[in-house]
């Protein structure tokens, strides 16, 4: 069983990083700013159970089945962050049926465009080759470090909740 391990701050990024990791703007509409051919790289939405940490954070049993969306946003052809979004059944009817259709499109732009969607502080996570978003994060890496920087946060429009959590991999720091 994973602990929760995810922090309010977070200490020891680089100096780089952090800027684009305590950032509560729009990711990829920053990301977009520091790159001529921005774009985004379908991987995965599909129904599945989610990590023990995302369940109890958005109010599910561990056993039940959550829409998982997994894009790269990318600069050309080189992934710079992976983004990983859990929604509960029950958040896709109403305002957010249409989640699962979004496609190519990037969910921050969607939630963030949108005055009545709220988001609940940043959390903050090191992970490393433990933690299953790991391998998913890496998958085109020739290199893979020891360790990513991750943030999270959830969305909330009405009773409706999605968990995104972003995983900065180290091609974001040649857009500073």
């Amino acid at each position: 069983m994973m602990k929760n391990d995810w922090k309010k701050s977070p200490l020891g990024t680089a100096r780089g990083l952090s800027k684009w990791v305590r950032d509560r703007g729009s990711l990829t509409e920053r990301i977009m700013a520091k790159c001529g051919d921005f774009g985004v790289r379908h991987v995965a939405n599909r129904y599945a159970r989610v990590n023990r940490d995302e369940a109890r954070r958005i109010g599910v049993n561990p056993k039940a089945f959550a829409l998982v969306r997994e894009v790269y946003l990318c600069c050309g052809e080189k992934p710079v962050v992976f983004a990983h979004s859990v929604a509960a059944r029950a958040s896709l009817k109403g305002p957010w049926r249409n989640l699962a259709a979004l496609g190519q499109k990037s969910l921050g732009s969607a939630f963030l465009s949108n005055p009545r969607v709220k988001r609940d502080d940043l959390e903050f996570l090191p992970i490393s080759k433990r933690h299953p978003l790991y391998a998913k994060s890496c998958r085109f890496m020739a290199h893979r470090p020891a360790r990513l920087w991750a943030r999270r946060s959830l969305f909330g429009l009405g009773r409706s909740e999605i968990l995104v959590t972003e995983v900065f991999l180290p091609e974001i720091l040649g857009l500073s």
